[in-house]
């Protein structure tokens, strides 16, 4: 029996405590001897940690820790004085963000038995490297979740503590790049890369490898990885279900796979998702349920966006933002929502859901937050019983239902787009084939929603009359590429204004 290293970013504890570890230090190797000052953007519960913890056992010359490891036998395990800072448990909520990060960097001087007088939080940190320098070597720097203080404050209502811990950040790490001749190996790793006048402005050195080749699976799972480290676990998951390998294999794969940062590399796991598959062999949305940042949420259904099956976005916009000006597509990539589907060109990038667990959750969440419910899906499926039974007096009443709780004074609830992101989302969350938007030579689709035999022809209102909304589908003739698949055709002309449908037309062709 394997142990999983659920939830264990600790190198060592891993490899002593005899839990399983995903041999990465042919990769490790290359960057370590190909490079000096790295910064890698990947999202939560990706591998970072672990790979912090990893390089930090390397430099500390720790050879016996990785008996068996491709990387036993290739280095000289030269001891090297190591700074590594985790911004995740870090204390900065409570207190200031400079006395937080001093605080620690006074455990790491302690450490190595230095005494170091400053006045500032700057200046502790250059006089620390000199002086560990000076009497160890060369200084390893290592810090993990850079950006941690900055995204935990990027709701609108506490920008400004964004903004201050951002400048603490800044003038903390201006002092890198002047003490060259004092760092042996520099590694920041974070969610998100910050632009214009922010932390890199002044570590503009870092060889930036968040979307390079060579360093694509660095963290995450590959096919083969999964395939040769899980194998036992694989046929253990499919004599259960009853299927064969093969087909076991692909669900793991629709389930879990498919997240990317160069279009012609191929696809990741997300290693927290497969080591708790296999540990407790049932599937679940475990990487999602970790958490979803509300202010992400409340971007999206402010600009009433809630369709993410395929966008197209410029390939230099996901690469950084600012925080005073917020791209909510970027955030979408960088934090592990969407990935790269494809590049259609060197200036476009097609983003889409990397799996099944990321989709479903993040419409199940977002859906949550337009219906202001916290569990719509029961009522999600009673809306599409009604069109699977052509019952369309359900779907109206469960729909209302779930616009109850919706507040009244929400100001997206008055707009059209608002009603339309709660159906799309409703049935998109039970499988049912929908389309918004629908683009037609004289206009755009609210709805279509199809089942066996029918095919339902939607148009919202809001504050108007559903007697409009039907005069619009004639007007515009939105059923006409639809009359030749042998379907019954309904149009469905729906007024939503105060949190309920006001008005409900249907007409069948």
């Amino acid at each position: 029996m394997q142990k999983y290293p659920v939830g264990i970013q600790n190198f060592k504890s891993l490899r002593t405590e005899g839990y399983l570890y995903i041999d990465k230090t042919q990769y490790i190797y290359k960057l370590i001897t190909q490079g000096k000052y790295y910064f890698l953007s990947r999202p939560r519960r990706f591998g970072k940690s672990l790979l912090i913890s990893t390089l930090e056992a390397i430099f500390l010359g720790k050879k016996e820790l990785f008996e068996g490891l491709w990387i036993e036998n290739k280095t000289d395990w030269e001891k090297c004085p190591v700074i590594r800072l985790d911004f995740s448990p870090m204390e900065y909520h409570h207190q200031s963000l400079d006395k937080a990060i001093q605080t620690h960097l006074q455990f790491i001087a302690e450490k190595y038995q230095l005494t170091i007088q400053a006045d500032n939080l700057k200046d502790y940190f250059y006089k620390l490297i000199i002086q560990l320098s000076a009497k160890s070597g060369k200084v390893v720097i290592l810090i993990d979740e850079y950006d941690k203080p900055i995204i935990d404050f990027l709701d609108e209502t506490e920008l400004p503590q964004a903004q201050e811990n951002r400048s603490i950040l800044k003038q903390f790490y201006s002092v890198i790049k002047s003490l060259d001749a004092h760092i042996h190996f520099f590694f920041l790793t974070g969610v998100s890369k910050f632009s214009k006048v922010s932390i890199f402005s002044d570590l503009n050195h870092l060889e930036d490898i968040t979307m390079s080749p060579q360093t694509h699976a660095l963290v995450g799972y590959t096919q083969t990885e999964l395939e040769h480290y899980f194998t036992t676990e694989i046929d253990e998951l499919a004599k259960k279900e009853k299927v064969s390998r093969l087909e076991m294999i692909e669900k793991i794969r629709w389930w879990y796979n498919g997240y990317r940062w160069d279009v012609e590399e191929e696809t990741l796991y997300n290693s927290f998702s497969v080591l708790h598959l296999m540990k407790q062999k049932r599937f679940n949305n475990f990487w999602f349920e970790t958490g979803t940042p509300t202010f992400l949420l409340k971007m999206l259904r402010q600009q009433n966006l809630y369709q993410m099956d395929s966008l197209e976005v410029e390939t230099q916009s996901i690469k950084s933002y600012q925080i005073e000006n917020l791209d909510v597509y970027t955030l979408l990539f960088q934090t592990g929502y969407l990935t790269i589907a494809n590049q259609s060109n060197y200036y476009i990038y097609e983003l889409k859901y990397p799996n099944h667990e990321v989709q479903e959750s993040f419409e199940r969440y977002l859906l949550n937050y337009y219906a202001e419910q916290h569990n719509a899906g029961a009522v999600c499926y009673q809306i599409a019983k009604g069109f699977r039974q052509a019952d369309l007096e359900m779907v109206e009443h469960r729909f209302n239902v779930l616009l109850a709780n919706i507040p009244y004074d929400l100001f997206e609830a008055k707009q059209e787009k608002y009603y339309q992101a709660i159906f799309y989302l409703a049935l998109k969350l039970v499988g049912y084939h929908i389309e918004a938007e629908v683009k037609t030579n004289r206009g755009r689709i609210d709805a279509i929603v199809q089942t066996k035999d029918t095919i339902y022809i939607i148009e919202f209102k809001v504050n108007q009359s559903a007697k409009e909304a039907i005069q619009q589908i004639h007007d515009r003739k939105y059923y006409e590429k639809y009359q030749n698949l042998g379907k019954k055709i309904a149009l469905i002309g729906m007024n939503c204004y105060d949190k309920t449908v006001k008005e409900w037309l249907i007409e069948w062709l």
